[in-house]
């Protein structure tokens, strides 16, 4: 499905919600390659509440092995013929956080030249480590009782041209919903018609899906209380309350008040 000629989306039926897990929320960005497991299961429960109608906590789905235990926790029991648990038609994507920056940074994955060796092997290494990342998170949910499915990027057909997305598949998406199941996606080093591979961001990927899936909501959990006029970090920082977005891009800020807050995206 080539996304200059797709006219038709694959999403047959509304979705509720895309989900936004921020990298620097959910991993400790100043620590490589280390997830922030306390935050992960909050917001694992959360999700599990807010998609899973059902008032008991459905059994897991994580029936893997896991470091530092010597069996693995699996009652076939708790999966009775009538139990199919109903789960709302949701998306998530996270970030990388400590993943996958230091590999494709040290690469410079995302300015392309993929005949090097130094990028064809940060290419490599930046994925290992965004699917090492994405797996543990498709094992958190699915511990919630949340059916999670991982889904990458490149695996599922995202190519871009000069870093702009230019073919993509969403219907391996639209069909893992459709079957119950929820699609975890991810910011991934991809394929460049132009460059040879660049990096796509996980709020690129968002764009694209919520364009074509229509959500009632896209949500994005961040470690900061919101959208800022500049970086949170800088001490003059003001929380933007409310912004109106027409379609053709162009935003305004609504509350609070400020000078030239009229901006063209």
């Amino acid at each position: 499905m080539n996304q200059k000629n797709q006219t038709q989306s694959p999403f047959t039926q509304p979705i509720r919600c895309i989900v936004k897990l921020g990298g620097a929320a959910i991993t400790c960005k100043n620590e490589l390659e280390k997830i922030n497991e306390e935050i992960l299961h909050k917001v694992s429960e959360q999700l599990r509440q807010a998609m899973i109608t059902s008032s008991e906590k459905p059994p897991g789905m994580d029936w893997s092995k896991r470091p530092g235990e010597s069996e693995i926790c699996c009652n076939p029991d708790e999966f009775g013929d009538d139990s199919v648990t109903e789960c709302s038609r949701f998306i998530v994507v996270h970030g990388a956080g400590s993943f996958g920056h230091f590999q494709a940074s040290k690469s410079g994955v995302h300015k392309g030249h993929l005949n090097k060796p130094l990028v064809k092997g940060g290419f490599v290494a930046t994925r290992i480590s965004v699917t090492t990342l994405n797996l543990e998170i498709v094992r958190a949910l699915a511990r919630e009782g949340i059916p999670s499915i991982g889904m990458s990027p490149f695996s599922c057909g995202w190519i871009t041209s000069e870093r702009r997305v230019s073919s993509v598949d969403l219907s391996p998406v639209a069909k893992a919903i459709d079957s119950g199941f929820t699609p975890v996606l991810h910011g991934d080093a991809v394929l460049d018609e132009i460059q040879g591979c660049t990096i796509l961001s996980g709020d690129v990927i968002i764009s694209h899906l919520a364009a074509y899936s229509k959500p009632k909501y896209v949500v994005f959990l961040t470690d900061v209380y919101g959208v800022y006029d500049r970086p949170p970090t800088e001490p003059d920082a003001i929380l933007l309350k409310e912004i109106a977005v027409t379609e053709d891009g162009s935003w305004s800020v609504i509350k609070p008040k400020l000078q030239n807050s009229s901006k063209q995206t």
